[in-house]
Parts: C-alpha cells; sequence; structure tokens
C-alpha cells in the first residue's frame, strides 16, 4: 500500500510527498482508512512507528473535505498528550501535514505564560493541541470553549495515566459534545487503557501492529552488569567510543539525571538535562542544542521519554533501570526511529536485577549480556564475576577509586576525633561538654584534654547526682 491509495486530498498528498512518504507504516495502514471512514480507532504500537500521522492524516483531510467557519474560543478538533514536547511535537506535524491547507493550529502547556495562549485562542483554531492541565487552566479561565469539538485524540494514555491525569480527563471529556469521533493511541495495554476505550469510545475498531509491550525490532539490546558506585565511569568511558553518536540517557529520578549532568560535565562530556523541575526555556534550550549537535547527550527521566522525537539518536542508556517495566518500551523507543537502527544499552547494578526480570518478561525476550569494557578476555559477564571492573588503568577508573579510598578515610578519622571528644568531654562540667561536642561535630578534629580538679566528681557523676 502507498499514500496514493488512501485517496487523501491533494494538498495533503503534496505535503506528505514533499517530506518524503511513500509507504504508510503499519499502524498507519491499519489505523488511516478506519479513521476516514469516521469511525472511533483504538491504536497499540510502540514508539517511533508513525503513531501521529496515523491520525493527523485523516483528521485533516475529514477538516479539508469539511471547512467551518472559526468560532471564537473553540476549536474542531483536540489532541491531548502527557507531556509538554509531545504537545510541541504533534503540534508541529499537524503544521508540516496542513501546510497547503488554511487551517489553524495551536499548541498550549504549562510552564510558559498563559496570556498568549488565551490571545492565540481567543479568535478560534482548528486544531488544538494540549497538555490536560493547561487545558483545565484555560478553560476555568474562560479563554477556551469545547462545546464545539468534533474529533477528540488521545494520544499516548497510558503515560497520562501514569502522570495522573485520569480526573482531568474525566472532566476534559464532560465538556465534549456526546457526538464526536474519538481515537484513542497507546504503546501499552494495561487494564486501565481498556476500561478508558470503552469509556470515551464507541464500537473502536482495535489496529495493534505489535503485541502490548514489545519492543522496536530495529534496536539491538544489551546488559552489562555493573556495581552502583563504578555505573558512572562505565556510562563515561561508554560514551566516547566512536561509534556514540548522539545519546540519551535514562534515570529515575530528576536529581539523579542533575547529578549525572554534573558528573559527566566533569569528564568533559557535553550533557543537558530535560525533566518537570527545568522551565521550558531550559528544556527547549536542551533540545535545540541535542537536536543541533552542540550538546551529545541528553539525560532525561521517564516523564520526558514519551515527547522526544528525534531521529538521530544512535543509543540509548538506560543509567536506572525502570521500576516500571513498560518505561523500558518507551525509553527505548526514542532510538531507531524513521527506519534507521539503534542501540539500547541497560546498566544493571545488583539491587536492580529484579527489574531487569521484570523487563525481560514484560517485553517476551532476554536481553544480551554484555562484557564489561576490560574485562579479563573480553569474556561475558555470565561467566565472569559482577563486581568485575574496567581496566584499572582507565582514568575515570582511577579518579572514583581514589575518590572511595578518600572518602573512607575521612570517615574513620572523624570518628577516632568523635570518640576521642566524647571521652574526654565526660570528665568536664556540663557547659563545657556541651561546648567541646558542638566544637567537635563542626570541626571534626580531637579536642585538648582538660583537667579535673581533684577530689571533684566527673561530669557524668555530678549530672547522675542533679537527675
Amino acid at each position: 500500500m502507498n499514500f496514493s491509495d488512501l485517496a487523501l486530498a491533494e494538498p495533503l498528498s503534496r505535503a506528505i510527498a514533499e517530506k518524503g512518504y511513500d509507504t504508510p507504516t503499519p499502524i498507519q495502514q491499519a489505523a488511516i482508512p478506519p479513521a476516514l471512514a469516521g469511525n472511533d480507532v483504538l491504536g497499540l504500537a510502540q514508539t517511533g512507528t508513525g503513531k501521529t500521522a496515523a491520525f493527523a492524516l485523516p483528521i485533516l483531510n475529514r477538516l479539508a473535505a469539511n471547512p467551518k467557519h472559526r468560532l471564537k474560543l473553540s476549536t474542531r478538533v483536540l489532541v491531548l498528550a502527557p507531556t509538554r514536547e509531545l504537545a510541541a511535537q504533534i503540534a508541529a506535524s499537524f503544521t508540516a501535514y496542513g501546510r497547503y491547507l488554511k487551517l489553524s493550529v495551536a499548541c498550549v502547556f504549562g510552564g510558559v505564560p498563559i496570556g498568549r495562549q488565551e490571545r492565540a485562542l481567543f479568535p478560534g483554531v482548528d486544531v488544538l493541541v494540549a497538555t490536560p492541565g493547561r487545558l483545565l487552566d484555560l478553560v476555568m479561565k474562560g479563554a477556551c470553549d469545547l462545546g464545539h469539538v468534533e474529533m477528540l485524540v488521545l494520544d499516548e494514555c497510558d503515560q497520562m495515566l501514569d502522570l495522573g491525569f485520569v480526573h482531568d480527563l474525566k472532566r476534559i471529556t464532560g465538556l465534549l459534545p456526546k457526538q464526536r469521533q474519538s481515537m484513542l493511541f497507546s504503546a501499552t495495554l494495561p487494564p486501565t487503557i481498556e476500561d478508558m476505550a470503552q469509556r470515551y469510545l464507541k464500537n473502536p475498531i482495535k489496529v495493534a501492529v505489535k503485541p502490548a509491550a514489545t519492543t522496536a525490532e530495529r534496536v539491538v539490546q544489551t546488559v552489562i552488569h555493573v556495581s552502583q558506585p563504578e555505573k558512572l565511569a562505565l556510562l563515561a568511558h561508554l560514551l566516547v567510543e566512536p561509534d556514540v553518536g548522539s545519546a540519551i540517557v535514562f534515570t529515575r529520578t530528576k536529581h539523579g539525571a542533575d547529578r549525572v549532568v554534573r558528573q559527566l560535565s566533569a569528564h568533559k562530556i557535553a550533557a543537558e538535562a530535560i525533566h518537570g523541575n527545568r522551565s521550558q526555556a531550559q528544556r527547549t534550550r536542551a533540545l535545540t542544542g541535542f537536536r543541533t549537535g552542540e550538546v551529545k547527550v541528553l539525560v532525561a527521566t521517564d516523564i520526558a521519554a514519551r515527547g522526544l522525537d528525534i531521529p538521530a539518536v544512535s543509543h540509548i542508556f538506560n543509567y536506572e533501570l525502570p521500576n516500571v517495566p513498560e518505561q523500558y518500551v518507551h525509553r527505548i523507543g526514542r532510538t531507531a526511529r524513521a527506519g534507521r537502527e539503534g542501540r539500547a544499552i541497560a546498566l544493571c547494578a545488583p539491587d536492580e536485577r529484579a527489574f531487569l526480570k521484570d523487563i525481560e518478561r514484560t517485553i517476551r525476550m532476554q536481553l544480551d549480556q554484555q562484557a564489561l569494557p576490560g574485562a579479563r578476555g573480553g569474556s561475558p559477564l555470565g561467566s565472569a564475576s559482577t563486581n568485575s571492573m574496567p581496566d584499572v588503568t582507565s582514568p575515570h577508573t582511577v579518579y572514583w577509586r581514589s575518590r572511595k579510598r578518600a572518602s573512607s578515610k575521612q570517615m574513620k578519622n572523624w570518628l577516632l576525633a568523635l570518640f576521642g571528644a566524647l571521652v574526654r568531654a565526660i570528665e568536664q562540667t556540663p557547659r563545657t561538654c556541651g561546648t567541646s561536642l558542638n566544637s567537635a561535630f563542626r570541626s571534626g578534629r580531637s579536642l585538648p584534654p582538660v583537667p579535673v580538679p581533684l577530689g571533684q566528681p566527673p561530669c557524668a557523676m555530678k549530672l547522675g547526682m542533679t537527675r
């Protein structure tokens, strides 16, 4: 099947041809025909398989076939996305596909001033792409009317549920007309998504090009077992390999992402973080630098995994394995996009092996074990000790081992000083005892011995007698 077989409007076909699209992806072949016929659609496919075009093209085709005058504060199409980056990406796709159509596309999300978005919605738009929270803010301010929506799209529904948008979705759908076309797309199909489909869709056509929670075939997936303290040395070693072009490193927490960025910067590796605590300007700047090649490494959390559509990503590094196995599918979906190939490397610490088993059970495959760089004979870790380390001559390894030795020595000296201070302080008066302890805790140095006059009981005996 070619795009010419779908009988799309001529302006749409021209825009698609200019983007170099010829053959629809499997999800597009399955979802576009029923969507063009006006049916509700439940689509299941991995990230990076062309889901955006699967719902954008039939929507634009319907708008082109039925032009209407825009109503003030209203929209004909509403697309909900879980993250700012994904919302911006979807809006850009609508603009690109509809470049030869006289349509208005708006995108609203949090983290930026709301006044500009209110002004953009005032004359009415044809397509509105939004995150649930900011959309409800606009509705509450009277800046958006959802009573004229003809088509609704819920993209990455499982991620929206993970982020706690279930109640926002109920409020938003309660404001929409009952007669509408609805489409729901997700990479996984947990029971909550099935319940949502029954609630929001009417007799939907279910299209699934892969079983739920399977991974892209063009991604080479491996795992390296390494101890937690030496993960960073291994990550820095892997990032400077010649075959690593641009890479995304995933962590579980925001603070963990910032910590990895600082440590990579200390190793002269250009890296930027993107997560929920970063302002929209910082996130946009990081993505722009990553796309242009100024930044080689992007460190992200799972919340940002869905909105990153950068075809040139060569490697995905799971610095910390996700505790939700479905998130692994979304993480590695950031590579091997648009027909390219990619690699996904997981760094598994001993306390993360349970997460690894859950991931392998979910994706129905076992990750290949990759030899730890510098291991003797290059043997895989399945036959070597999990404590095997990169070559001891590596500067990264030498640096971190020296740090560990220095920290242990400092702790030992501090504990000895504290013990000495406590022994000496017990012979002092209560006032002097407190002062000595405070100084010991602040300085970490041992206190000089204080002479005790003969015939006077020690401090502990005085305390016992008075209490």
